[in-house]
């Protein structure tokens, strides 16, 4: 199996900053893409952000320009930097992994979640 772990959430007010990083680790044979999505009371979970293999990345209108995905290959970790954050980006957000565990064998794991809240 393969299990990913969201870190760096909290309180912050608005236009600062936030770090998120997500790790995936287990039966990592290939990681093909990483992504980030959030949640907010009563909404749906949306895409925020998504890194696949090749380094191409693809963000929602509402972050770009603000967020920058990224990640380590090498410690199979994935980062959020959230800039300029805004009350409506009040959500959790959470780490989504894919890829295979074999050569047959895929997986497509997601995070609890980590609680990001901007205040105005």
């Amino acid at each position: 199996q393969v299990q990913v772990v969201e870190s760096g959430g909290g309180l912050v007010q608005a236009g600062g900053s936030l770090r998120l990083s997500c790790a995936a680790s287990g039966s990592i044979f290939r990681i093909d893409a990483m992504g980030w999505y959030r949640q907010a009371p009563g909404k749906q979970r949306e895409l925020v952000a998504r890194i696949v293999s090749g380094g191409r990345t693809n963000y929602a209108d509402s972050v770009k320009g603000r967020f920058t995905i990224s990640r380590d290959n090498a410690k199979n970790t994935m980062y959020l930097q959230m800039n300029s954050l805004k009350p409506e980006d009040t959500a959790v957000y959470y780490c989504n992994a894919g890829g295979l565990m074999s050569m047959w064998a895929k997986y497509d794991s997601w995070g609890q979640g980590t609680q990001v809240t901007v205040s105005s």
